[in-house]
């Protein structure tokens, strides 16, 4: 299955949810936004939203400064 993420294509080795793939890359889910096809997707719906082949993710890091 391919996606692309921040304008990357990748290849994902089996289907996973948004929340699996944070983990994959490493990243906190209270920490990003994510948008998946142009469409934001909230946190509470992370782990019930299946990533499909061909989809486009966009992940966007909070960063905190003063």
């Amino acid at each position: 299955m391919q996606v692309t993420i921040n304008g990357e294509t990748q290849a994902l080795d089996a289907p996973l949810n948004l929340q699996a793939l944070l983990k994959k890359l490493g990243l906190d889910g209270r920490k990003v936004a994510i948008e998946r096809n142009l469409e934001i997707v909230p946190h509470s719906v992370y782990k019930q939203t299946g990533l499909q082949d061909g989809d486009r993710i966009e992940i966007v890091h909070f960063i905190g400064g003063g």
